[in-house]
């Protein structure tokens, strides 16, 4: 038996190389560097054929049902890729040995050091093949501890990974009673007119900042996560978040209000998760081709929320503000939703959409309207059928 000591080198470096990725990716609890990792390799092949497969299939149904599988099906292949690699690694080890190993069937050594690298890492145990020196006989006891150890830290890796998925659609899924689904700003804010809507608008940018903090570390250290997709088709983990960013750069540059204050740190909170996230993709450069607010769409916002009630701030210089804010996240956020196929959401709500809301709002005031005398009630009526006209978007 000669040892040779390249195959010896290239196994050193495969079990390094697996070994460092799922450390990074498993137990590392923050960003993982290296353009070359196992993982980040592994998906980019993977993601681009499939986005190229959804993008022919026409059924907007059926695209987010194969997009929804790419998630949980990479992380479940990307396990499998790695303990491939530990297997080969091993094999690459043994052979390197010279395959010391006293093997009754007439196979070749490369096969007898895979199967004996499989069964061990996997704690078979099946003693058909036995080492013959005691370098082999170390390696085999080592993988056998590696390959308990890779499935203790797969079975922890899995909760941890859904729990944080889960907690991320909680947030999702409530706010879609108060910005409308799919979200919009506009639709945010009205929703949260009046002097008890305004506590329970800052309110809510209190608990978005801190959603945005628990999506920044939980998706730059778990990746795969940014590929989990939302439980409905009009919601994402991307949209909901750009539509908390319009909102907080319209109360900011617009909109007159205690809320302002919070209304800057969540700003701040949540776009630095979409610019760390963008960077953690290292996606290509390109500026969109829509604008999402045309010039003459401000103006029509402004007035949908005049009529809700809200003091606005319409000078030019508002706008202007209100521009430059946009331009602070907006490249990013359009590059994450070219990449993951996760559509922006737009500012304002498709015009002439009915939506549960309107109808509960609609019950209220009329239970309101009954507590009050006639005339307040003709006072509110006549309110009512200005601020629930349909939108002119």
């Amino acid at each position: 038996m000669k040892m040779n000591m390249l195959i010896l080198v290239a196994g050193v470096v495969c079990l390094a190389e697996v070994l460092t990725d799922a450390f990074q990716t498993i137990i590392l609890p923050r960003r993982a560097t290296g353009r070359l990792r196992v993982s980040r390799l592994f998906l980019t092949a993977t993601w681009i054929p499939w986005r190229a497969i959804a993008r022919r299939m026409k059924a907007s149904r059926s695209r987010e049902s194969f997009l929804s599988y790419f998630g949980p099906l990479s992380l479940l292949l990307l396990v499998g890729v790695w303990a491939s690699g530990l297997i080969v690694g091993f094999a690459l080890l043994y052979h390197g040995l010279g395959s010391p190993f006293s093997d009754p069937r007439p196979f070749g050594h490369w096969e007898t050091d895979l199967y004996v690298s499989g069964t061990t890492l996997f704690t078979l145990g099946l003693g058909d093949v036995v080492p013959q020196i005691v370098p082999a006989r170390l390696l085999v006891t080592l993988e056998a501890g590696m390959g308990l150890a890779f499935v203790a830290g797969v079975i922890g890796y899995l909760p941890v990974l859904y729990g944080a998925f889960s907690r991320r659609e909680v947030s999702i899924i409530l706010l879609d009673a108060r910005a409308g689904s799919p979200p919009t700003a506009v639709e945010l804010l009205r929703r949260h007119a009046g002097p008890a809507g305004a506590l329970a608008l800052q309110t809510l940018l209190v608990e978005w900042e801190r959603w945005s903090a628990e999506l920044l570390e939980s998706h730059i250290s778990y990746p795969q996560l940014c590929f989990f997709r939302s439980q409905h088709d009009n919601q994402s983990w991307l949209s909901a978040l750009v539509a908390i960013l319009d909102t907080c750069a319209l109360v900011i540059s617009t909109v007159e209000g205690e809320a302002a204050r919070q209304a800057q740190l969540t700003f701040a909170m949540a776009r630095h998760a979409v610019l760390d996230l963008e960077h953690s993709f290292s996606t290509s450069r390109k500026i969109p081709k829509e604008d999402r607010l045309p010039p003459q769409r401000v103006e029509t916002i402004c007035h949908q929320l005049e009529q809700a009630g809200f003091t606005l701030c319409t000078a030019t210089s508002s706008l202007e503000r209100l521009r430059e804010l946009r331009g602070m996240y907006e490249p990013e956020a359009w590059q994450l939703s070219r990449l993951l196929m996760q559509p922006m959401p737009r500012f304002y709500p498709e015009a002439g959409k009915r939506t549960s809301w309107n109808t509960v709002a609609q019950l209220r005031s009329q239970t309101e309207a009954s507590l009050m005398s006639p005339k307040d009630r003709a006072n509110v009526t006549v309110t009512a059928a200005v601020t629930d006209e349909e939108h002119s978007f």
